[in-house]
């Protein structure tokens, strides 16, 4: 590498950093000023939320990631341009496409670093993160809330009125066997409540029917410890359980949900297809700046900056509407999250080759 690729590629990595460095202390402050009452009505101990702040640091982190490398390429390309430095670097017999490729190299090493964070660090720091908003911060209801009824195989239907994540505890547990189209017995219960120690369940209220071919069988139980075919997971009705999912762990998880038929698919895709879609948007993000900042325009830094704060606004705006249709309708998760890489892949080649120009 020569001295142009080093300076850009330290440019481009530090301006980086200190965009995070800037905002993340920010989003800390905003967030824990709106939550400070909570956590001392509660009396949560320090270290939880030393903890709990990470884990917002890595989850703020994992949702921002492109817009801070956006806004932080803008912000020190727009510096060069303003400077006259890409002016001397082009003049001097550089090409746009020789000056643009420490950018190339930068984005790569940052995109390897958000397919860790995308892969292994954002789904841990989700689980502590959604775990202590619902066990801390917003109240009890909030975590029982969600009727669940979930076909869990071919032969068993399982229903909870809602689910306490944090006792786990269901209420007006009901499980459905059928064989052959029909129904062969039903299970009811008052609560069921997951014991780790053994893996088991255990059921207060129990009551057993079986349906026989003349009549049927009843039997009844105060208590009853047992053991079923379906894991605790599959009790939950958390809508985040696929963030908080590793990529393996994940498309496990999905491949097992389609054998059921969950009617949640759709979001869990959505999560996996984004671990590799963040990536990709690094490159085209980094493309798109470089092309609008490289040249001196007569407002100035300001001028580039409004430009790209709109783009990104537009940006997160496609996404979240094609992520929502693709989590409650038909329409494909895959086209869902690689629409607004394709729209602007397509506006970077635009605005790259007028700027070659």
């Amino acid at each position: 590498m020569k001295i142009l690729d080093w300076y850009i590629l330290k440019r481009y990595l530090f301006t980086f950093l200190m965009m995070i460095l800037l905002f993340i202390p920010i989003g800390i402050t905003v967030h824990l000023a709106e939550k400070i009452g909570k956590i001392l009505e509660k009396e949560v101990p320090f270290g939880e939320v030393m903890v709990y702040l990470l884990d917002f640091t890595i989850y703020f982190a994992h949702l921002l990631f492109p817009l801070f490398l956006f806004l932080s390429v803008i912000w020190f390309t727009s510096k060069l341009a303003n400077n006259t430095e890409i002016v001397a670097f082009l003049s001097s017999g550089v090409s746009f496409s020789r000056f643009l490729r420490p950018y190339l190299i930068g984005a790569s090493l940052v995109a390897a670093f958000s397919i860790i964070l995308g892969l292994y660090l954002a789904p841990n720091a989700s689980k502590g993160f959604n775990d202590f908003k619902y066990k801390y911060l917003s109240g009890k209801k909030a975590r029982e809330n969600g009727r669940l009824l979930k076909q869990i195989n071919d032969n068993d239907i399982i229903y909870v009125s809602h689910f306490d994540s944090n006792k786990k505890i269901g209420h007006n547990f009901t499980l459905e066997h059928f064989e052959n189209g029909k129904m062969t017995y039903k299970i009811e219960s008052n609560n069921i409540r997951y014991r780790e120690e053994d893996s088991a369940y255990s059921l207060r209220s129990y009551f057993k029917r079986t349906i026989g071919e003349h009549r049927d069988v009843l039997d009844s139980k105060r208590k009853k410890d047992t053991v079923f075919t379906f894991d605790l997971e599959d009790l939950t009705p958390e809508t985040y359980i696929a963030e908080t999912k590793t990529y393996g762990d994940l498309r496990r998880f999905i491949e097992r949900e389609e054998k059921r038929g969950s009617s949640s698919i759709g979001r869990y895709k959505l999560e996996l297809y984004r671990k590799w879609s963040l990536p990709v948007s690094v490159f085209i993000l980094t493309i798109i700046a470089v092309a609008v900042s490289s040249r001196k325009r007569r407002g100035g830094m300001g001028v580039n900056l409004a430009f790209g704060i709109c783009i990104a606004m537009i940006f997160v705006f496609f996404d979240k509407i094609f992520g929502t249709m693709a989590a409650q309708s038909d329409f494909s998760p895959l086209l869902a999250v690689w629409f607004s890489n394709i729209i602007f892949g397509i506006l970077g080649v635009i605005l790259l080759y007028n700027a070659k120009r």
